[in-house]
């Protein structure tokens, strides 16, 4: 059985022109000790997505249209908020965007960690303290007991990220969303940051969901990968299929844009135009006023997430065609 289940996944919001779709028929499967990466430019669906899972969205304006999300056999959608509180930390934890402003900047470090542990877990005061000791130790932020006192201004980007990582691992969770998780840090943070998700992921036999524009992340962490845009999913595979023959014309819009080592390029590759705004999506493919292989029959209808090769799914009716030759079918 998958630790994660989400089946038809629909949001919307309320709006003053009325309800919008902001993630539409969104399905994936998860297993346990498994990292799946979700990327996608800024405004695809990633992270209503992510809050979708968690039951995080304000009702108002939010509202779930149609499916559902079922974790360890558990139907969440179905959970009031008192129940989703015994899931969220013990359960799924998340790691939010911009750690400066996920900090509550008038408590401790490690009063905030405390907090989540105290929440879910009854322990005497020195234990507490003990425990967020042991995760800011485990997070790499060093004198861990030292800084416990410390505010979230005292702190460097990257140790915040990391303060971040402590709080949402506090529980020992199942599952970990990661939102995110190497915005605005220096490419050296990054890769540390990155460096200890995986560690903390065979230490604690987690699944990691990893919600990122950065198709550099996904190759490094993701063992697969699901691509959004505007809303839906229009690919998924294991990561290395993605990379190696990029069904959808907008994944390998991604990969192209990705700056390389080896190529001597004049000017870095763009993707034309940019997402559709939810009130006026175009008909048929959402992607096919972008696209230069775009057909008239390409907007006639919506194209459905097929599989088309093994373990291998998109959204296109032109993926084929299309397709780059596999690197195998290269050999001699």
């Amino acid at each position: 059985m998958s630790l994660l289940e989400v089946r038809g996944l629909t949001t919307g919001f309320m709006t003053g022109s009325g309800e919008i779709t902001a993630i539409e028929d969104v399905s994936f499967s998860l297993n346990a000790g498994e990292i799946l990466g979700i990327v996608g430019e800024s405004g695809s669906g990633k992270s209503v997505t992510a809050l979708s899972i968690m039951g995080l969205l304000p009702s108002p304006p939010a509202r779930l249209i149609s499916g559902e999300v079922i974790f360890e056999g558990q139907t969440l959608t179905n959970m009031s908020d008192r129940q989703m509180q015994t899931i969220r930390g013990p359960g799924i934890s998340m790691i939010f965007q911009e750690p400066m402003t996920s900090l509550n900047p008038v408590f401790s470090i490690g009063e905030q960690i405390m907090e989540t542990i105290r929440a879910h877990e009854r322990l005497s005061p020195a234990k507490l303290r003990e425990r967020a000791i042991e995760m800011l130790d485990k997070v790499g932020i060093p004198s861990a007991a030292r800084r416990m006192d410390d505010y979230p201004h005292q702190m460097s980007g990257g140790q915040r990220q990391r303060v971040m990582i402590a709080m949402a691992l506090a529980c020992r969770p199942r599952l970990l969303i990661a939102d995110e998780p190497t915005t605005a840090l220096d490419v050296t943070i990054q890769a540390q940051i990155l460096d200890l998700l995986m560690d903390l992921r065979d230490e604690f036999g987690m699944a990691i969901i990893i919600i990122t524009h950065n198709m550099g992340v996904i190759a490094e962490t993701a063992d697969r990968v699901l691509v959004m845009y505007a809303g839906r999913v229009i690919e998924e595979a294991p990561v290395a299929t993605v990379f190696d023959r990029p069904l959808h014309p907008y994944t390998r819009g991604l990969l192209e844009c990705v700056p390389s080592l080896t190529e001597d390029r004049a000017r870095l590759v763009a993707i034309p135009g940019t997402l559709p705004e939810p009130t006026r999506r175009p008909p048929g493919c959402r992607f096919s006023v972008r696209c230069s292989h775009a057909i008239p029959a390409c907007s006639a209808a919506l194209p459905p997430l097929e599989l088309l090769e093994p373990d291998h799914s998109a959204a296109c009716i032109r993926a084929l065609d299309l397709a780059p030759i596999r690197t195998a079918d290269l050999a001699p």
